[in-house]
């Protein structure tokens, strides 16, 4: 098909997007089901009191009003923040970390048979399913016989009591979580090897300092990536939760570390409280959403910032 001169070329774009729908309906029908009808199934059984017995119910916002004076679900949304908020920036240090100190290409030489091990090993922990590198962790973490209370012992450090005592039981959730960084590990791998030699063989040339190339060049041009990175990350931290603070910890002791997924998951299927725990899942989508969209915004105040500054 030629282009009349005539016809706008906004027109044009939108033939092009048009014709390029059907590539898209997969994913868009998976979607559909996948996500956005069961969403919407929560959403209206939120409203309802519903036991999986009979009909749900319709009773209005009485779910809410439950929710608003819910102390544990509170609580329990306070442990996913607190995760949240040291798994999220350690598991970001990890996945760019790594990315630059691996960012060389691997050869067959030492150096580059040393730096395709250690994309290896970066990406290896997500590889393993949730459930077995829990289950890792749990005899890592034992303080029977747990090789990492024994080794802390022998170093003399006082045993924190990874799952007998609250906060230590806290940091061994934390240890369970920060380390399968495979996924952001690839995206920042990919971010860094995108950056131009030319760029860091300007500043070698001008006598640059390796410290001053990756904080005023590598960094912020990795920025854009490592921010949607933070926002998939609480994201994921808040939901993959759930399998360690159900295998690991069993969200004890004393519900120091009962994550907003795990109450869910037993409101709904312990409990069999469908409707409540319908609400708990809505709401819970919602500030999770919230909390992923503070990066962006606090990305463009600071971007705003350095344009006025300019």
């Amino acid at each position: 098909m030629r282009r009349h001169p005539a016809i706008a070329p906004g027109i044009w774009g939108v033939v092009a997007a048009i014709r390029r729908w059907p590539l898209a309906m997969p994913y868009l029908l998976g979607s559909l089901l996948l996500v956005l009808a069961p969403l919407a199934l929560a959403a209206a059984l939120a409203f309802t009191d519903y036991f999986g017995f009979r009909a749900p119910e319709f009773t209005g916002v009485a779910n809410l009003a439950r929710l608003a004076g819910d102390r544990t679900f509170w609580d329990a949304v306070g442990v996913s923040a607190l995760v949240a908020v040291v798994v999220v920036p350690l598991r970001l240090l990890l996945a760019v970390g790594a990315a630059l100190l691996l960012a060389r290409r691997p050869g067959f030489d030492g150096r580059g048979a040393t730096t395709a091990v250690g994309r290896t090993s970066a990406y290896l922990p997500s590889v393993i399913p949730d459930a077995a590198w829990a289950l890792l962790w749990l005899w890592i973490l034992n303080p029977l016989y747990g090789p990492l209370p024994a080794l802390l012992g022998v170093l003399g450090v006082p045993d924190p009591g990874f799952l007998t005592t609250p906060w230590g039981a806290r940091l061994g959730l934390v240890l369970v979580m920060a380390f399968q960084v495979g996924e952001a590990f690839i995206v920042a791998l990919a971010a860094r090897t995108a950056i131009p030699a030319r760029l860091h063989e300007a500043i070698e040339v001008e006598g640059g300092s390796a410290w001053f190339a990756m904080t005023r060049v590598t960094l912020p041009l990795m920025a854009p990536i490592v921010l949607v990175l933070a926002v998939r990350d609480v994201v994921v931290v808040v939901q993959n939760a759930f399998v360690p603070a159900l295998l690991v910890t069993g969200g004890g002791p004393a519900n120091a570390t009962l994550t907003a997924p795990l109450l869910i998951y037993r409101r709904a299927f312990e409990y069999g409280e469908l409707g409540y725990a319908s609400t708990l899942s809505v709401t819970l989508l919602v500030l999770t959403g919230i909390a992923a969209a503070f990066p962006l915004w606090l990305a463009a105040r600071l971007a705003a910032r350095q344009r006025t500054r300019a």
